[in-house]
């Protein structure tokens, strides 16, 4: 089936000149080969001579067959005063081999006679010249409209003209781009339906997202006509970044009822995501709508009793249908019934007349307000719930420890013994470290892997610092909390004191309790 509305990845070339973002060829590579399985219509690759990264993607991504998508290269048009077929850029884009092929074009006087420092007419021959010689060899091409909404508002001729000649030598669609990201939706919809009213070539619609608005402007376009929508995964981009795809893809297939990728490949939209970011070496953004973590996270009580009635009262689609899920969060503003939900989450058997409930929620606001954060430590709320509802007893105890530093001036080793009791027996360990929560964490183990082996393949993979009262300056309370790991799932712990050593031994001791209480 025809998608009604195409999308165009730039995540490659676009994204990559986001800050911080630095793709290696065998990145560029996966990614290409996620966003083919995903079911993304043309997949721009990058700039075939504007770097060597690039000339050597586009070389071993023609020896791969991509089932969904179609590979692109991008450049500029030729250069002035150089016949395009003397043009290296032209050459060396046209040996990318990509059966599609974006030329970008200066459609904005500003930049043709401040930037380029050349006329309009030798503008426009550029533009023809650039499409027609990639048209003449059977590619499908694009013209990218720079600046096409700055500058139809400066000089709305001239602009037209720049359009109406890419279609002319046979653009297979013009692409409108608010590059500096600062236009309105109203101004996005009013321009692309002039567009759509004098050109005959589909429209395609590209956005920053300078204002905030780069999703809200791509919809407005799509709204106005425009039948293809360029942007990154995760809105990677220059300066604030680009269209975000994880964003326009549900509103176009959930919210507009728009065809564009599978239906069976949006629950896998959040995979997407999350995959992109790590092979960019990027901390998922928690906050980013439809597959951020917290998208469909419920803390208010009257928010959490409702959503356990009748989902649709807080939530505009259904979690799983982009791959995400629904979250109850516990803090000092729940209800009773955040808890029940939550441990009904975590596994435990509970019901709304279960008489520990209350014991439970009046528990976690005082631990609350003494510093504790339960939010992103399920595995201590876990337990804190085990210990009300099951009165097990511990499985472990830490009945001594020290930690120290020693430095002789050039380096510094830090040290930490540990004692441990299981069921009247002991163990007492030291380890060293390259701090003293690390020495502390290797002790730890070391002593409680003689009686549960499966402590060993457990990997701390996050821990963060936060001073709770910093009026009391270095006598204030430490927040720590810690991510664990068991190589299949994660999880997170906490620990309050106003000693640092020991806040972050409460969270080892917790991460370790929960991964035995979890087995």
């Amino acid at each position: 089936m025809k998608p009604e509305v195409e999308l165009y990845d730039t995540t490659l070339r676009d994204g990559s000149q986001g800050q911080g973002v630095n793709f290696s060829v065998m990145d560029k590579l996966r990614i290409a080969e996620k966003l083919d399985a995903f079911g993304i219509h043309y997949i721009e690759g990058g700039w075939p001579g504007s770097n060597v990264k690039d000339v050597e993607f586009f070389e071993l991504a023609r020896r791969r067959a991509f089932r969904n998508s179609k590979l692109a290269a991008f450049s500029m048009t030729r250069r002035k005063g150089t016949p395009v077929e003397r043009d290296e850029q032209m050459r060396m884009l046209l040996a990318a081999e990509t059966p599609v092929i974006a030329i970008v074009g200066k459609t904005w006087l500003l930049h043709v006679t401040e930037v380029l420092g050349t006329t309009p007419d030798e503008t426009l021959a550029m533009i023809a010249d650039s499409v027609k010689f990639f048209k003449d060899r059977r590619k499908t091409v694009f013209y990218d409209a720079e600046h096409a909404f700055d500058g139809y508002k400066n000089e709305p001729d001239y602009s037209l003209a720049t359009w109406h000649t890419a279609e002319k030598a046979g653009a297979d669609g013009i692409v409108l781009c608010d590059t500096n990201g600062g236009c309105l939706p109203s101004e996005v919809a009013r321009i692309v339906a002039v567009a759509k009213g004098k050109l005959s070539a589909p429209i395609g619609i590209h956005t920053h997202n300078d204002c905030g608005l780069g999703v809200a402007n791509a919809i407005a376009g799509v709204e106005a006509g425009a039948t293809q929508v360029q942007a990154t995964i995760n809105g990677y981009g220059e300066r604030t970044g680009n269209c975000n795809l994880t964003s326009v893809i549900p509103v176009l297939a959930l919210k507009m009822g728009r065809t564009c990728v599978p239906a069976k490949s949006l629950p896998k939209l959040r995979e997407l995501s999350h995959f992109v970011d790590e092979i960019a070496n990027f901390q998922p953004d928690p906050r980013q709508p439809w597959v951020g973590v917290t998208a469909f996270a419920h803390k208010g009580g009257m928010h959490v009793h409702a959503v356990g009635r009748t989902h649709s009262s807080y939530e505009h689609i259904n979690p799983e249908a982009v791959g995400n899920a629904r979250r109850v969060l516990v803090s000092d503003m729940s209800g009773r019934s955040n808890i029940l939900m939550k441990a009904r989450e975590l596994g435990f058997q509970v019901h709304a007349d279960t008489a520990e409930l209350k014991t439970i929620l009046a528990r976690i606001k005082q631990l609350e307000s003494e510093g504790i954060e339960f939010e992103a430590a399920e595995g201590s709320l876990a337990l804190l719930i085990r210990k009300h509802l099951q009165h097990r007893e511990l499985p472990f105890s830490v009945d001594a420890y020290h930690v120290s530093m020693r430095s002789d001036g050039d380096s510094s080793v830090c040290e930490a013994t540990v004692k441990v009791g299981v069921k009247g027996r002991s163990a007492h360990t030291v380890a060293e470290g390259d701090g003293p929560v690390n020495a502390l964490d290797g002790a730890l183990r070391l002593a409680l892997s003689k009686f549960f082996p499966q402590l060993e393949k457990l990997k701390l993979i996050d821990y963060k610092v936060r001073i709770i009262d910093t009026a009391t300056g270095s006598a204030a309370k430490t927040r720590v909390l810690i991510t664990t790991s068991d190589g299949k799932r994660e999880w997170g712990t906490v620990g309050v004191s106003e000693n640092i050593i020991t806040a972050s031994l409460q969270a080892l001791v917790d991460s370790m309790e929960y991964a035995l209480m979890s087995k």
